[in-house]
């Protein structure tokens, strides 16, 4: 039963036939185990409860997951060509200039260098120096403490790709 606070398009998510619920979510976060969770507990009440259950299943992902979930985005700065999430997603980049995209770019490759992926961080609604910022003191921290907020990034990029898939007619 559809209540009148569901969104329309968190009551089609609930219903769309499972391959293409599952797509939709590997959309969102290319992370197997993530996708499959939140499938899983399908029917969502509330955009919330699907929040909630991306956020522990957040949680509970493996470095293994991690590294999936990571793979699926492209560095700050280059967004993937014909990809217009990750473009909007970055779009404090858009206006940048050279010499601040050339500074990303070596920032972008010491850091996958350190870390051995790509810098991930939730880029809606910052701007290229607020991002080459964010790369900068993060370019420092210890593997561990790293991980974490990428985990932390990885959680908020995926509520505002869910909050698009549900929230929208």
């Amino acid at each position: 039963m559809t209540s009148t606070s569901t969104p329309p398009g968190l009551t089609r998510f609930n219903t769309l036939e499972e391959h293409a619920a599952y797509t939709a979510l590997r959309e969102a976060c290319a992370a197997t185990a993530w996708a499959k969770r939140l499938l899983a507990a399908r029917p969502y009440a509330t955009s919330e409860d699907l929040y909630a259950a991306s956020d522990a299943a957040m949680a509970e992902l493996t470095a293994a997951d991690l590294d999936e979930a990571m793979a699926g985005h492209p560095p700050i700065g280059r967004p993937k060509p014909g990809d217009p999430t990750s473009a909007r997603e970055q779009s404090g980049m858009a206006g940048a200039s050279d010499a601040l995209r050339t500074e990303m770019l070596k920032l972008n490759l010491a850091y996958q260098e350190r870390f051995g992926h790509v810098f991930l961080i939730c880029a809606t609604g910052r701007t290229g120096e607020q991002m080459r910022d964010a790369l900068r003191e993060r370019i420092g921290n210890p593997p561990e403490r790293e991980r974490e907020i990428v985990r932390t990034e990885l959680g908020k990029i995926n509520r505002i790709r869910l909050a698009r898939l549900v929230e929208e007619d």
